[in-house]
Formats: structure tokens, sequence, C-alpha cells
């Protein structure tokens, strides 16, 4: 089990990855980020809307299932959002931010979804 600033340090490992945080999307603050580039607090609030946005359509569709990860594919970056499902994990999603030239996406979600699993918050 990592805490969550190691699992940020974690992140970071992935091929390419440029930022990380681990977000509260009810409140939209980061309670760990690694990295530079990116001003990650504001990274932050901005994906805390695409979370709450895309739980809100799938309400609205009356769709029971959970998000595992967001996908959002930039000309020279990759981001990459992914909810935490441990049970004391509840709210929070880990954001990534990685360079699409030197980042694999199959890798780098399975990368993302093992140190999800690990985190302990």
């Amino acid at each position: 089990m990592a805490n969550a600033a190691d699992s940020m340090k974690q992140v970071l490992d992935i091929d390419g990855a440029i930022g990380a945080a681990l977000v509260d999307y009810d409140s939209g603050m980061t309670l760990a980020t690694q990295g530079s580039g990116l001003d990650l607090e504001l990274a932050a609030a901005g994906n805390t809307e695409v979370v709450r946005a895309k739980m809100r359509v799938m309400d609205s569709l009356g769709l029971d299932d959970k998000i595992e990860d967001i996908l959002i594919t930039l000309g020279s970056q990759i981001h990459l959002i992914r909810l935490v499902t441990a049970p004391n994990g509840h709210g929070l999603f880990i954001y990534v931010a990685l360079e699409r030239s030197r980042s694999n996406l199959a890798m780098a979600r399975r990368q993302l979804q093992a140190v999800e699993q690990a985190l302990e918050v």
C-alpha cells in the first residue's frame, strides 16, 4: 500500500508522464501532486468539472454503472483521469498528463490502475 505522495511519485514513473495529482472531486481540492510544466491545481479543478459532468450525464441517462477512467487526447498530450475504487477512496480521482510522443496509452492505463489499486488514503 502507498500513501498519496508516494503514489503520485509512482505515477510520474509512467513513460511520458509530466504531471500527476490526486484530487477530491467533491471539493476539487488536490491531496497530492507531482511534476512540473502544468498548473496542477488548475488542472485538478478543471478535471473535477469533467468528472462531475460525466456523472450527471450518466445519471440523466439512467446508467447504473461506474466510471473507470476518462481519456482526453490532445495534439501533443494525453490526459487520463482514473477514479479511485478503494472503499476509503470514494470521491477521489488520479489525474495524469502524458507527453503523447513518449507514452504508450495501454501501458499507461495499466500502470495507473496498479497505482490506484495500491493507493492508501
